[in-house]
This record gives structure tokens, C-alpha cells and sequence, in this order.
């Protein structure tokens, strides 16, 4: 199940506006990741573990439901290391979190919406399109001014900084093995094996930082494995199979925007008009990006 496969699997799909409103309503409720573990009574890395756990035997139990899974042991290794690279991903990003700011964890940790749809202009051999590229640099105009104005750089950030970072790269690599797996197999089976992968590196990692793993209040615990997990990732991993490396890499953009959202209604921030601009020149680059190009990546 190489790269070749991958990319001509994606050729062969033709995207519908479902699929972008899956991409979108997946950011936002990713997005919601970082106040529950903010308001969790446990760990950074442990509410990690409890997300996975908490949303595994709803996962296992859906996927049954599908008939049996075919499972070749290339398959099987994609999917354990998708699991380590998640497990990996949520570790550092959690671990930033709690260490700087959320303006900062959310510019550092979506650092895939970069880096993701270069793997794929390296998969496609070619350079992007003249929309593409359009779409590129509204989308990264968008995210300097919805971010510029609360990001701060300081000595105090710089080691949650750098965890969100390494996050970020992170969850490139999951989404590359995530994206290879969806060629063979449906996503509710993919995540649910995923995520079973990841659960016991994470605990195991909580349990050698020493952190409280066994909360006294579940509920935002239960709301992260829900949002996060359950949904978000759910069809993140569903669009994986039905959208290009670019469209998708530009939708973790919404995040920053639900992030911005979020200040507001929880925490009582104002916008700016940067702000404000920067929130239409990301739905700008998304409507942009779903425009039909022959050269899609």
C-alpha cells in the first residue's frame, strides 16, 4: 500500500460538498481539545489517554457492526504506527497546552496545515497550481492576522511552544499513514484500531510523569472523547480518503478560527478587526481550494 496507490485512490474520487462540510465541522470541534484539557482534573497526558479510552469501545462496537475486516500485515503495521504518531502528537500537545498560551498551541500545533499538503505536492511531483498557490497565501495571510495579535513569543512559551510544534509534525506523519491505510479499509475500523494503538503508550507516559490519572469530575473528559475523538476525528479520518493533502491542510485553519470563537464565548476575548479578517481570508482560501483544477494534489 504504497504512495502511488494513495495518490491514484484520490484521483479517483470526486469531493462533494459534504465532504468540505465534514472538513469543517471536524476543525471545529477539534478545536474544543484544548479547553477541556485545560478544565480536566488529571494530567495533560492522561486526559490524552482518557480521550482515546473513553471513545474505544464506542469505536469497536461500530466497526463490528460493518461485518469483518480484512487486515494484511502491511495494513495492521500502518495502523500500529498511525496509533504511535497520534499517541506521540496528543502527548506533545497536551504537554504544550498547559505550558503556553492557546493562541500559541493552537498556530503551533495545526503546523500540519503546512506541512501535510507539501507531502502531497511531493507525492503529486509537481509544483502547485496557480489557485492553489492563491489559496496557499490567503490561507496563511488569514492565520498571521487571526493569530498575530495573541500569539507572544517569550522565554516563558518557548518549551510549550516547541512541544506544539513537534505536535504538529506529528500528526503529519499520522496523517500520512492514516491517509494510506483509508485506501483499503473504511474509517470507523482504521480509527477504532488506531486509536487502541495509542492507548497504552499514552497511559504508560502519563504513569511515568507522575500525573493524576483518575479524575474526580469525568464530564470534560467525556466532552473531549466526544468532540475530539468520537466526532472530530471520526470525520477527519473519513475526509482523509475523500480530499487532497492541500484541501485538508487547509481546513485544520479552521481550528484557529473555532479557536478565536471559543475566546469569546467562554472567556469573554473580543475580536479585531485583524481578527475578523483573518477568519475571511482562510474561508476565502477554503471556497478557493474547492474550485475544480485539473492539477489538484
Amino acid at each position: 500500500m504504497g504512495i502511488d496507490t494513495m495518490s491514484s485512490h484520490q484521483e479517483s474520487i470526486h469531493p462533494t460538498k459534504a465532504d468540505f462540510a465534514a472538513l469543517v465541522l471536524a476543525n471545529i470541534l477539534l478545536a474544543t481539545g484544548p479547553l477541556f484539557v485545560r478544565v480536566a482534573d488529571v494530567g495533560p497526558v492522561a486526559a490524552g489517554f482518557w480521550r482515546m479510552a473513553l471513545a474505544l469501545p464506542v469505536l469497536a462496537l461500530l466497526a463490528s457492526r460493518g461485518g469483518p475486516i480484512k487486515l494484511t500485515r502491511g495494513l495492521v503495521l500502518a495502523l500500529v504506527v498511525s496509533g504511535l504518531f497520534f499517541a506521540a502528537d496528543l502527548a506533545s500537545w497536551h504537554l504544550g497546552i498547559v505550558r503556553t498560551k492557546l493562541a500559541n498551541a493552537t498556530l503551533f500545533g495545526n503546523s500540519a496545515s503546512l506541512m501535510f499538503p507539501i507531502y502531497g505536492f511531493v507525492v503529486a511531483r509537481a509544483w502547485p497550481t496557480r489557485r492553489q498557490g492563491g489559496a496557499l497565501g490567503l490561507a496563511a495571510v488569514g492565520a498571521i492576522l487571526l493569530m498575530g495579535r495573541s500569539y507572544e513569543l517569550s522565554p516563558q512559551n518557548l518549551v510549550g511552544d516547541l512541544l506544539c510544534l513537534l505536535a504538529g509534525l506529528f500528526y503529519t506523519f499520522y496523517f500520512v499513514m492514516i491517509a494510506r491505510a483509508r485506501t483499503a479499509l473504511a474509517p470507523l475500523p482504521l480509527l477504532a484500531i488506531s486509536t487502541l494503538a495509542s492507548v497504552l503508550p499514552l497511559l504508560l507516559l502519563a504513569l511515568a510523569l507522575g500525573e493524576r490519572i483518575v479524575p474526580s469530575n469525568w464530564t470534560p473528559l467525556i466532552l473531549l472523547a466526544l468532540c475530539s475523538q468520537l466526532i472530530g476525528q471520526g470525520l477527519m479520518t473519513y475526509v482523509l480518503g475523500r480530499l487532497s493533502p492541500l484541501v485538508v491542510g487547509l481546513g485544520l485553519l479552521a481550528q484557529p478560527v473555532a479557536a478565536a470563537l471559543i475566546g469569546v464565548l467562554v472567556f469573554g476575548e473580543h475580536l479585531g478587526l485583524p481578527d475578523l479578517a483573518g477568519a475571511i481570508l482562510i474561508g476565502l482560501a477554503l471556497v478557493l481550494v474547492r474550485q475544480p483544477d485539473r492539477n489538484a494534489v
